[in-house]
Protein backbone atom coordinates (compact mmCIF):
# COMPACT_ATOMS: atom_id res chain seq x y z
CA UNK A 1 0.00 0.00 0.00
CA UNK A 2 1.42 3.49 -1.00
CA UNK A 3 2.05 5.88 1.91
CA UNK A 4 1.75 9.30 0.48
CA UNK A 5 3.27 11.50 3.37
CA UNK A 6 6.63 9.20 2.31
CA UNK A 7 5.90 10.57 -1.58
CA UNK A 8 4.46 7.29 -2.74
CA UNK A 9 1.78 6.33 -4.66
CA UNK A 10 0.05 3.10 -6.11
CA UNK A 11 -0.41 1.58 -9.93
CA UNK A 12 -1.56 -1.65 -10.66
CA UNK A 13 1.25 -2.56 -13.59
CA UNK A 14 0.00 -6.03 -14.86
CA UNK A 15 -2.26 -7.07 -11.93
CA UNK A 16 0.26 -6.39 -9.59
CA UNK A 17 -0.08 -2.89 -7.58
CA UNK A 18 3.05 -1.23 -7.37
CA UNK A 19 4.49 1.53 -5.52
CA UNK A 20 5.92 4.53 -7.35
CA UNK A 21 8.52 7.06 -5.48
CA UNK A 22 10.36 9.97 -7.12
CA UNK A 23 13.40 9.04 -4.64
CA UNK A 24 16.35 12.02 -5.07
CA UNK A 25 17.72 9.23 -7.80
CA UNK A 26 15.04 9.03 -9.65
CA UNK A 27 14.18 12.74 -10.13
CA UNK A 28 17.70 12.85 -11.16
CA UNK A 29 17.39 10.27 -14.26
CA UNK A 30 14.06 11.43 -15.09
CA UNK A 31 15.55 15.03 -15.61
CA UNK A 32 18.53 13.35 -17.39
CA UNK A 33 15.92 11.70 -19.78
CA UNK A 34 13.59 14.61 -20.59
CA UNK A 35 13.63 15.96 -23.48
CA UNK A 36 12.39 19.49 -23.13
CA UNK A 37 13.63 21.44 -20.20
CA UNK A 38 14.03 20.82 -16.50
CA UNK A 39 11.95 19.24 -13.66
CA UNK A 40 10.47 22.33 -13.51
CA UNK A 41 9.09 22.94 -16.71
CA UNK A 42 7.91 19.32 -16.44
CA UNK A 43 5.67 20.27 -13.42
CA UNK A 44 4.83 23.75 -15.24
CA UNK A 45 3.23 21.65 -18.20
CA UNK A 46 1.19 19.15 -15.68
CA UNK A 47 -0.11 22.01 -13.95
CA UNK A 48 -1.13 23.43 -17.22
CA UNK A 49 -2.83 20.24 -18.73
CA UNK A 50 0.04 21.00 -21.32
CA UNK A 51 2.06 17.41 -21.02
CA UNK A 52 2.70 14.89 -23.59
CA UNK A 53 2.14 11.07 -23.33
CA UNK A 54 6.03 11.14 -22.79
CA UNK A 55 6.31 12.98 -19.70
CA UNK A 56 3.75 10.89 -18.30
CA UNK A 57 5.66 7.44 -19.18
CA UNK A 58 8.74 9.02 -17.93
CA UNK A 59 7.32 10.03 -15.03
CA UNK A 60 5.97 6.42 -14.40
CA UNK A 61 9.25 5.09 -15.29
CA UNK A 62 11.15 7.25 -12.75
CA UNK A 63 8.58 6.65 -10.17
CA UNK A 64 8.56 2.63 -10.76
CA UNK A 65 12.14 2.66 -10.52
CA UNK A 66 12.58 4.83 -6.83
CA UNK A 67 9.93 2.19 -5.90
CA UNK A 68 12.33 -0.40 -6.63
CA UNK A 69 11.22 -1.67 -9.90
CA UNK A 70 14.10 -3.07 -12.30
CA UNK A 71 12.33 -2.66 -15.43
CA UNK A 72 13.35 -0.08 -18.53
CA UNK A 73 10.54 2.62 -20.38
CA UNK A 74 9.87 -0.44 -23.15
CA UNK A 75 8.77 -2.77 -20.63
CA UNK A 76 5.57 -0.34 -20.17
CA UNK A 77 4.77 -0.23 -24.18
CA UNK A 78 3.27 -4.08 -23.35
CA UNK A 79 1.85 -3.71 -19.80
CA UNK A 80 -1.23 -3.46 -18.27
CA UNK A 81 -1.79 -0.16 -16.84
CA UNK A 82 -5.44 -0.91 -14.70
CA UNK A 83 -7.56 1.93 -15.85
CA UNK A 84 -5.13 2.55 -19.14
CA UNK A 85 -3.61 6.49 -20.03
CA UNK A 86 -6.14 8.37 -18.37
CA UNK A 87 -5.33 6.89 -14.95
CA UNK A 88 -1.39 6.87 -15.75
CA UNK A 89 -1.93 9.89 -16.23
CA UNK A 90 -3.39 10.80 -13.03
CA UNK A 91 -0.73 8.40 -11.65
CA UNK A 92 2.01 10.79 -12.70
CA UNK A 93 0.39 14.08 -11.59
CA UNK A 94 0.23 12.49 -8.01
CA UNK A 95 3.51 12.04 -7.83
CA UNK A 96 4.75 15.49 -8.65
CA UNK A 97 2.37 16.33 -5.43
CA UNK A 98 3.52 13.97 -3.36
CA UNK A 99 7.49 14.66 -4.27
CA UNK A 100 6.71 18.54 -4.17
CA UNK A 101 4.17 19.13 -1.09
CA UNK A 102 4.41 18.62 1.69
CA UNK A 103 0.66 16.83 2.82
CA UNK A 104 -1.02 18.71 5.47
CA UNK A 105 -2.30 16.54 8.93
CA UNK A 106 -5.56 16.08 9.49
CA UNK A 107 -6.81 18.76 12.17
CA UNK A 108 -7.74 16.69 15.73
CA UNK A 109 -11.26 17.07 16.97
CA UNK A 110 -11.57 18.83 19.95
CA UNK A 111 -13.13 17.22 22.96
Amino acid sequence: MANPWAGEVALTLDGEERVLKLTLGALAELEANLETGTLIDLVARFEAGKYATRDVLQLIVAGLRGGGWTGVAEDLLRAEIKGGPIVAAQVAAQLLAVAFTVPERPQESAP
